[in-house]
């Protein structure tokens, strides 16, 4: 339990003593997080043991209350001298001394009085170990200390290892020349060759140099002055058009087309200028146009180069495919767009719509964006960390570049924020163009749909702590607060979940437009793919809506292939009515012109991240005002349209007013490696800039976690290692992934895995068949207790049913999806054409040479090891299972979704994991079960112990006993791996195979005698 000064409710919140830490046997009463300060709240305080074999027996009363007094003697409880800790506390709080650590036994009663005491001394008091260690410090304190886990933190383990083994890798190893030459240079030497060039799919994006006419030669000006007459007389031609007069018309009607002329005044006068506009005004498709054609009218189109910067694929291909059309024009002609895996533009192409991720990687080939004459920055308001990152550089750029002009464009009215943190930069807001939308909120639509909510669904007063807008409903007086309603819509009300998404009610909402109301394309948000998916069944299933000559249903997510996306903007017959199931996505990056009712569940799936115990949390969530105020815009796009609320307005009206920036709510690794590739000094002073800095805490984790994987050096510096990760656009630790993979021989495994993690995972659980689903999955994975050889042999096996054309039928019976598979081909050619262009795989050799070791489950392990560290789960045996134990938050669970979730006894000591995260507990995903020797050869730094008599890693979290032979044959094998994988990194032409054959061998020998339990 933590306290901190001023914490809201005072240092009495979260009483009660230690105990109630662990989960108890069976019958046992610990399920609680007594002692847990804030969370606990003073329950659960005795329980704890219980569930190790028969011996113990808390269900027993006369048991218990005999075991209860044995630990009441061995431990008995002291009494708590306030005097005496009062003037320690206070003289630890003007000392040194960071923290006190007590090992006494207070009662609960005397933690109490502690904990109050370093409340009001400003310090923060946390029990662990079930209140048997206390801890008061001048630094906020963590759910879970290893160090302090007497029974379940740092354990040894003993590395056996049989002499003959020991005999063949020695010999092996001696084999090897003793030692692998390595090169001076140190880890922050740049690398011969490497620039940092910005690669999409093999293509490398490059702008158009912008230099003054009067410097080029003759010829060249004279070609530039032709350009510039030849796209006027195009501009003058298309325009003189019938086609394009009924577009202008359509055009002018747009309230920004009204802004034209203060629009471009303001442009040509500020080097900023920010721009809020409301839903359907026109601010996207119209502000990029209006410089495009003042550009070609005034002949300064061969100088022009416009940059339209949007966060998502579908929203750059949309908008940019509008324009295009608005000017009578094919895609790629003046207007292009430049996506991951996808590009269409030319050397005519003036306005190019790209990723904000596009963008920053062209910033790290030429940080200046030299020849690029407007950048346009949109959707500002929804505070993406790629926008925000971009926001701190182009600050810093606009000094050195005063000829660039920076357009900022936010949906929301926010935009006075923006303009001071450029300098008060002047603001312009454009009215929206929408028709009335009337709403509707959970209870009219009950109301209306006479809905019953099942009890499936009722409200719980949980034990669990309530977000305070659930919290809040959850207070109201229903029958008093809702009389005006009927009784079933009351009843209904009282059983309505907070916190999940009744699929029914979304079905009954959209099937009573469809009978009641006119007609219309109908737009649902929900919270992610699950739920769309899960939707998608339903309908399908329902008499009325399945009916696929009347009703054209369309998913819409952002990770969709843009061929399917397409779909969305078509108007169906005039027979049909389209449902489209969306993510937060259709809010504003992308507009359906022919929606008239939008049905809104209230909620996002977002990140959040706790800093403190390194843990990242995905929950849907409540989304802000501002949010709202986009989905019901949506609806009046044509006509009058109509937002039904799947949420009462009593929490419409306690939601805040915007959404908590990405930057703040997210890990930060990628971002402080692209920082560092782009050479803007160090993380924590550059990220200080931001227009809402993150946590230090934060920062300070993300690069303590890249200096662990080797990304960085002791100074801050990006090591050979590092640079070569900036050029892969993935999580860092991917990033590492597919160079050993590439390096050891594994090369298909590595793309494939990597594009599985990066993009999302490719089964699918049906609602009505999730066994069936769980057991595909668990065939594919074999006894490899693997959930990434899972989605390595799915994907290899969909590989051989499409050359057999049979990829349809296969994924159908392995509840495997199509899309997201073809997605991780396309990754698979990107990820291969990077290795490439940084020198990790030679095109011209054979694929085989790449990928001896593809096949090996012990060297696909070690890659994975090497990939994910320092993601390290120890697996202990209990009894007829195993617990699985972290160094960051303790115990964890496997997610239910992994094939290792029916796994009870786990054949190897370790288990690496691609993602930790809480839900309704703390989660591992995507786990791999490795040997010792995999962890020893390809996990963090080996070091002595204290002792002297072992070898520790992460952080003497994990320590290693055996003989001194077998310890110094590891280190020296460690030793001599490491060198290698230095001077590859540093050398990517370098044939370890030839230079260090021996090394190899001695590291492939020794995990084939994987240590098995």
């Amino acid at each position: 339990m933590s306290y901190r000064p001023n914490h809201q409710g005072g240092g009495r919140r979260g009483g009660g003593g230690g105990g109630g830490g662990g989960r108890g046997g069976r019958g046992g009463s610990g399920r609680g997080r007594g002692g847990g300060g804030v969370e606990g709240r003073g329950r659960g305080g005795g329980g704890g043991g219980g569930g190790r074999g028969g011996q113990q027996r808390w269900w027993d009363p006369a048991w218990r209350a005999e075991r209860l007094q044995q630990m009441r003697s061995e431990n008995p409880v002291e009494v708590f001298d306030e005097n005496e800790w009062w003037s320690k506390l206070e003289q630890m709080k003007g000392g040194s001394v960071q923290e006190l650590v007590v090992k006494r036994n207070f009662g609960r009663d005397g933690q109490q009085v502690m904990a109050d005491m370093a409340y009001q001394l400003g310090l923060y008091f946390h029990a662990y170990n079930k209140g048997k260690i206390l801890v008061v410090s001048k630094v906020p304190l963590p759910n879970y200390r290893a160090d302090l886990d007497e029974r379940h933190g740092s354990t040894q383990k003993e590395i056996r290892m049989s002499t003959e083994t020991e005999i063949r890798v020695g010999n092996l190893l001696a084999g090897s020349s003793g030692t692998v030459p390595v090169n001076g240079s140190s880890g922050a030497v740049p690398l011969d060759g490497f620039s940092g060039a910005l690669s999409q799919g093999g293509k490398q994006i490059i702008l158009p140099e912008k230099e003054t006419n009067s410097g080029l030669p003759s010829e060249l000006r004279t070609a530039k002055e032709k350009l510039s007459d030849e796209l006027k007389e195009n501009q003058e031609k298309m325009m003189a058009s019938g086609s394009s007069k009924v577009m202008l018309s359509f055009r002018e009607k747009l309230p920004a087309y009204k802004m034209k002329a203060g629009f471009l005044k303001a442009v040509a006068d500020n080097q900023v200028v920010v721009v809020s506009g409301e839903t359907g005004c026109g601010k996207t498709t119209q502000l990029p146009q209006f410089i495009l054609e003042e550009e070609i009218s005034c002949l300064r189109a061969a100088d022009c180069n416009i940059i339209c910067t949007q966060p998502r694929r579908i929203s750059a291909i949309s908008v940019s495919g509008r324009i295009a059309a608005e000017r009578g024009e094919s895609i790629g002609e003046t207007v292009g767009y430049q996506i991951r895996l996808e590009a269409k533009r030319s050397a005519q192409t003036r306005l190019l719509f790209c990723t904000t991720g596009v963008l920053l990687r062209q910033l790290v080939q030429d940080p200046n964006l030299t020849g690029v004459s407007h950048l346009l920055v949109d959707e500002i308001h929804e505070r993406g960390m790629n926008e925000d990152f971009l926001l701190i550089i182009l600050r810093d750029l606009l000094p050195r570049r005063r000829d660039l002009r920076l357009v900022l464009m936010s949906a929301t009215i926010n935009a006075d924020m923006f303009s001071k943190y450029f300098g008060n930069a002047p603001t312009i807001h454009i009215p929206g163009f929408t028709f009335p939308v009337e709403e509707f909120f959970l209870e009219d639509v009950l109301e209306k749909t006479h809905y019953p909510i099942e009890s499936e669904y009722e409200r719980r007063q949980s034990e669990q702590k309530k977000d305070p807008l659930s919290a809040l409903f959850e207070e109201v007086d229903i029958n008093s607060h809702y009389k005006k309603y009927s009784k079933s819509t009351r009843q209904s009300l009282e059983a309505w979940s907070t916190t999940k998404l009744d699929l029914g009610l979304v079905e009954a909402g959209i099937e009573y437009i469809c009978r009641h109301e006119k007609d219309g394309a109908i737009l649902v948000f929900l919270t992610g793919w699950d739920d769309i998916t899960k939707l998608l069944d339903k309908i399908k299933e329902n008499c009325l809506l399945g009916n696929s000559s009347k009703f054209r249903v369309l998913p819409l997510h952002g990770s969709m292939p843009t061929i399917n996306q397409r779909e969305i903007f078509e108007r169906p017959p005039s027979n049909m009515r389209k449902i489209v199931l969306a993510t937060n996505i259709a809010e504003s990056s992308i507009t359906i012109d022919d929606v008239v009712y939008v049905i809104d569940c209230g909620k996002a799936k977002e990140t959040s991240y706790d800093a403190l115990n390194k843990l990242a949390c995905l929950l849907p969530s409540w989304i802000s005002k501002a949010s709202a105020h986009q989905r019901r815009g949506r609806a009046g796009r044509v006509q009058p349209g109509i937002c039904y609320r799947l949420y009462p307005k009593l929490i419409y009206d306690a939601m805040p007013q915007y959404q908590l920036p990405e930057i703040l709510r997210t890990p930060l690794q990628e971002l402080c490696l692209q920082i560092k590739s782009l050479q803007l000094g160090t993380v924590a002073s550059f990220l200080a800039k931001a227009l809402q800095p993150p946590d230090p805490l934060s920062v300070q984790n993300a690069i303590e976690l890249l200096k662990t994987i080797g990304a960085l050096d002791d100074v801050e510096e990006l090591t050979p290692l590092g640079r070569h990760l900036c050029t892969l656009p993935v999580d860092p630790n991917i990033g590492k992934m597919l160079l050993i993979g590439s390096i050891f021989q594994c090369l298909d495994p590595a793309l494939t895995i990597a594009s599985a993690l990066a993009h999302r995972d490719p089964f699918v659980l049906p609602i009505n068949r999730k066994e069936e689903a769980d057991a595909a999955k668990r065939s594919f994975a074999g006894d490899s207790c693997s959930d990434h050889i899972a989605l390595l042999k799915a994907f290899e096996s969909w590989k051989d049913a499409k050359r057999n054309g049979r990829d349809r039928q296969f994924c159908w019976e392995n509840f495997l999806s199509p899309v997201t598979l073809q997605m991780m081909d396309d990754m698979r050619n990107q990820f291969l054409d990077l290795l490439t262009n940084i020198g990790f795989v030679d095109k011209t050799k054979s694929r085989k040479e790449y990928n001896h070791y593809s096949d090996d489950l012990e060297m696909v392990s070690a890659m994975l090891c090497a990939g994910l560290y320092p993601n390290v789960v120890q697996c202990k045996r209990r009894g007829k299972r195993t617990a699985l134990y972290t160094k960051e938050v303790g115990k964890v669970d496997i997610h239910p979704a992994s094939v290792n979730a029916a796994v009870h006894l786990f054949p190897l000591p370790y288990m690496v994991y691609s993602e930790k995260v809480k839900t309704t507990s703390i989660y591992i995903r995507d786990s791999t079960n490795i040997s010792d020797y995999a962890l020893l050869l390809f996990g963090g730094s080996l070091i002595p112990s204290n002792t002297g008599e072992g070898i520790e890693m992460l952080g003497g979290y994990l320590h290693f006993s055996s003989s001194k032979s077998v310890l110094d044959l590891i280190k020296k094998l460690r030793s001599e791996l490491d060198k290698l994988l230095q001077r590859k990194i540093e050398e990517p032409g370098l044939d370890i195979y030839v230079e260090g054959k021996g090394v190899v061998a001695a590291a492939v020998e020794l995990l084939h005698s994987r240590t098995v339990r």
